[in-house]
């Protein structure tokens, strides 16, 4: 997926293993803000155990963010599945949130989603599921699409997202976490830039929102500086 939250392109070494550490300006995920708008460490683990599995870790700081009931980070557990076939490139995954520093606020979804390329630009169209948890008070669903290409002749990504958060709603003050005011669109556009190990990135994010459910869901301008270890 995509979710999730994807950098450049991580150092790969003989035995697959793959790592990397980040200082970004703030946390956002599907144009809502996970650190009350304050600068985040992040870091990812990825280890292949067959051929296409992986196990993958990602750990964020969050500082007591509000939105997760005070959590002071953000840890991302799971499994996901890639396999190429034909022009297809096909994914599956399964991950639980965890919220270290509060109580109550963890939940799992699963994802999948295909890729294809046009020309030079890929197209990945990916799917998650929040089944229905007390600490999303229903379930969510989104949907999102994005975009990618290198820039001819320089090290540059770019890329663009659109994205749509649905769902059942059985607690509105629970279910307001992952989705403020009900369904709502989301959209991005990130520029990375890769040498060697290291990797900086800009990225804009804004969101559909803009009741009183808006407090960090509007726009916002992300840089990112991190390192493949």
């Amino acid at each position: 997926m995509g979710c999730a939250s994807a950098g450049p392109a991580f150092a790969q070494y003989a035995d697959g293993v793959s790592a990397t550490v980040e200082i970004a300006s703030e946390e956002r995920r599907r144009g809502l803000s996970w650190s009350d708008g304050d600068p985040v460490l992040r870091g990812t683990l990825s280890v292949p155990v067959a051929e296409g599995l992986s196990l993958e870790g990602t750990a964020v700081s969050l500082w007591g963010d509000e939105r997760h009931g005070g959590a002071d980070a953000v840890l991302d557990l799971g499994a996901a599945h890639v396999r190429q076939i034909g022009g297809w490139r096909l994914s599956a995954e399964g991950r639980y949130h965890l919220f270290p520093g509060a109580s109550g606020q963890g939940y799992g979804e699963i994802g999948a989603g295909a890729g294809f390329l046009i020309g030079p630009a890929s197209v990945d169209l990916n799917a998650s599921y929040a089944p229905r948890q007390s600490s999303l008070g229903g379930d969510n669903l989104y949907l999102s699409a994005t975009v990618a290409t290198g820039l001819p002749g320089t090290p540059l990504t770019l890329s663009a997202r659109i994205g749509r958060s649905s769902g059942e709603v059985r607690d509105p003050v629970q279910a307001a976490r992952l989705r403020p005011e009900g369904t709502y669109w989301d959209h991005g556009i990130n520029v990375d830039y890769l040498m060697d190990r290291w990797f900086v990135g800009l990225r804009y994010a804004n969101s559909g929102i803009d009741g009183p459910g808006s407090r960090h869901a509007g726009a916002s301008l992300i840089g990112r500086v991190g390192l493949s270890l």
